[in-house]
């Protein structure tokens, strides 16, 4: 078997024939073929079979409402007392409350909203008290006017639906389905969008010692099984986001070899979520050992996952990442209207 990866042209200034990469601001006009036990070979895109290029070309659907024509941003959110990245700054209600709608302010297209940490270690929280959590943080900001699509992170089918009860747009998996059996039904019933993440093993036990044949391809692999999985529960691939669960079960040299090929998993044919804030391979390559102060460092990830043309990218540091995102789209894709109270020079 073999893999098709688009490589992104990064000139602005494309070259005729460049085919546009998942309907977005990028194109690419080479593939890289990638096949286990091989060296990758280089082709000119327009070589390919029009159905091998179809899922590398093809426009993705709106998520929750929201274009993917362009990179978004979603803002984290942990309501809970034993974040990796906050320490529990955001447990109490009120304090969720002001962060979501700072987040808001700072430009987040999505809100990710979770109530259970799944930091290498981390414990299991009761579903109930995951609700608690969460669901009334919702509730609440739907309550204040809040219109921005929310996303609930869980692998629940309990919390899920409580969550999508008060207002939740969407379900971020980080078990894609595998932890609750429930929960591929009740997605399936309530029409929203699910976003299946790869992680080998649980928090628990996945930074123990994880082991790939070829991670980037075994990834794959799983994703592509995934989404089968979710097709036969009822849920259209429209409705399928991918995230290749960086830092969930995966070495510095892991998380680095999917970083740098990222754009093959275009061909499953989903928007790719990126969800690399703040983590520790980025204060390991850094020298930062303080998860707050690895902001420099996540932008540059984002970034770069961008460049690949990731659809979603889920960050803390919403202010920051919008304002580089919005510099990178006018150097290297198209200008983006100043943002409030910018000015123009």
């Amino acid at each position: 078997m073999h893999y098709v990866r688009p490589i992104p042209l990064a000139d602005p200034a494309r070259p005729e024939g460049a085919l546009p990469l998942a309907g977005g601001p990028l194109f690419f006009d080479r593939v890289e073929i990638l096949e286990r036990g091989r060296t990758p070979l280089i082709l000119p895109a327009r070589e390919l079979d029009p159905a091998a290029l179809a899922p590398l070309t093809a426009p993705r659907p709106p998520l929750a409402g929201l274009s993917m024509g362009r990179p978004r941003v979603m803002g984290i959110l942990n309501v809970t007392p034993d974040s990796f990245s906050d320490g529990g700054r955001f447990a109490a209600l009120p304090d969720a409350l002001a962060q979501a709608q700072a987040l808001a302010s700072d430009g987040a297209d999505i809100l990710d909203i979770g109530g259970e940490s799944t930091r290498p270690g981390a414990a299991e929280v009761d579903a109930a008290d995951e609700i608690s959590r969460t669901a009334p943080v919702i509730e609440m900001l739907r309550g204040q006017g809040l219109s921005l699509p929310v996303s609930i992170d869980t692998r629940k089918a309990a919390v899920a639906e409580a969550a999508l009860q008060a207002g939740a747009d969407l379900v971020n998996d980080v078990a894609a389905l595998t932890w609750d059996v429930g929960l591929a039904n009740l997605v399936a019933r309530s029409g929203a969008p699910v976003c299946l993440m790869h992680a080998q093993g649980t928090p628990q036990t996945m930074q123990a010692d994880p082991r790939y044949d070829d991670v980037l391809l075994d990834v794959y692999d799983w994703l592509a099984e995934r989404i089968r999985a979710a097709e036969a529960a009822g849920i259209p691939r429209s409705r399928i986001v991918t995230d290749p669960g960086i830092g969930f079960g995966k070495t510095l040299e892991h998380n680095l070899a999917i970083l740098r090929r990222l754009s093959l998993f275009h061909g499953l044919g989903c928007p790719i979520l990126l969800g690399a804030s703040r983590k520790r391979f980025i204060g390991t390559l850094s020298g930062e050992p303080l998860a707050d102060r690895r902001m420099g460092g996540s932008v540059a990830v984002a970034l770069a996952a961008a460049a690949q043309g990731a659809q979603i990218l889920r960050v803390h540091d919403v202010r920051e990442t919008r304002q580089a995102l919005v510099l990178w789209r006018a150097v290297t894709c198209e200008a983006e209207e100043p943002a409030r109270g910018g000015t123009q020079a």
